[in-house]
């Protein structure tokens, strides 16, 4: 079996991680995994597998002829099988299957805000539907949602997973003091709900000033970016709270952290509660998307409602007085995940959908 990921960039998104993570895991289960940015580079080009053949095509355009070619050339050299297109990638692959009949693809659809998909409508996606072998979601939610808008049968939901064999060698120094320490990995962008956060720090800060929390992830630079930090300088709170922008060494700093959270209004199934999880870390969350099915009790996290200050306060205000409350909460998190959010275990499944519908 023969199989590229494609996807628009390789900056650090939920959608380009899982597209990283999926091309460097079938390198070791198939004879030919591939990767293909279209239309822009970025940090996690440093985390494809050397042994992921890797392609970048420029494309400028929506409908760019050059890409198309290059990337039929490309399929073709290679003989593959099956285009992988994550999100928006979807409509270069059927372009290519246009020229290409017998390639298959598969639509990986991580759309973030599925709370309400009641208004996600997208006309060039439901007839692209119409060249798809199969599509994969990555909650249940989408998966509803793909099996009464598109036009396309073999529907399945894989929960996203995590690869454990990513380390840099050089270690990234956090401010504030070792061993209280809050860590936040979200971009800045509207759904993260950044807002509570700054909130939350500042009623921490009354009761607890040596705690701080540090946030990871792209900043846009534009107005949401901009107010968030605009608040954080009316409460009084920049030695309180630090960004640090994206970062490759992910692992390098959830070791320098004792507690994790996301505060988000909106997600599918995020990464970053499985990258907690794998670092054994205790983890305060909102309760959307698909978060509760990973946790389901106390023992492995705290979920409260989302948007809800006072709760989240209240949750946060827990981990800090107990520390072994939070040791075990982590523990107890770790072996979740590796049970149900492996890279083994979800790829298993994975290539066993995929031989089933080639043959």
């Amino acid at each position: 079996m023969k199989v590229i990921q494609i996807i628009d960039s390789l900056e650090a998104g939920g959608a380009e991680r899982m597209a990283v993570n999926y091309a460097n895991a079938l390198a070791k289960k198939i004879t030919f995994s591939g990767l293909v940015a279209t239309r822009k580079e970025g940090l996690l080009i440093k985390q494809i597998d050397s042994e992921v053949p890797y392609l970048f095509l420029g494309k400028k355009k929506r409908i760019d002829v050059k890409a198309v070619f290059k990337l039929r050339e490309f399929i073709k050299n290679n003989k593959v099988d099956i285009i992988q297109a994550h999100s928006s990638s979807f409509f270069l692959a059927v372009l290519v299957k246009l020229t290409l009949p017998k390639v298959k693809i598969i639509w990986h659809d991580h759309y973030g805000i599925s709370q309400d998909l009641t208004f996600r409508k997208d006309m060039v996606l439901k007839y692209g539907s119409l060249f798809f072998k199969g599509s994969i979601a990555v909650n249940s939610s989408l998966k509803k949602w793909a099996e009464s808008y598109l036009w396309c049968s073999k529907i399945v939901y894989f929960p996203n997973f995590i690869l454990n064999n990513f380390e840099i060698s050089e270690k990234a120094e956090l401010r504030g003091i070792a061993g209280k320490r809050i860590i936040c990995l979200a971009n800045l962008r509207p759904q993260k709900n950044h807002k509570l956060l700054v909130e939350v720090a500042s009623l921490i800060k009354e009761k607890f000033p040596d705690w701080t929390f540090h946030l990871f992830g792209k900043d846009f630079e534009d107005d949401y970016s901009q107010g968030i930090k605009n608040y954080i300088k009316e409460l009084k709170l920049e030695k309180n709270i630090f960004f640090y922008g994206t970062t490759q060494n992910v692992s390098s700093v959830l070791k320098q952290c004792d507690i994790a959270v996301l505060t988000s209004l909106s997600e599918g199934l995020p990464l970053a509660i499985l990258e907690y999880g794998l670092h054994k870390l205790p983890v305060i969350v909102t309760n959307v998307g698909e978060i509760s099915k990973i946790i389901t009790s106390n023992e492995e996290g705290l979920i409260v409602e989302s948007n809800n200050v006072a709760q989240f306060t209240n949750a946060l205000i827990q981990f800090i007085q107990n520390e072994k409350y939070r040791k075990e909460a982590g523990f107890m998190l770790e072996q979740k995940i590796a049970l149900n959010f492996s890279e083994e275990s979800i790829i298993r499944q994975y290539l066993s959908w995929l031989d089933s519908l080639i043959h």
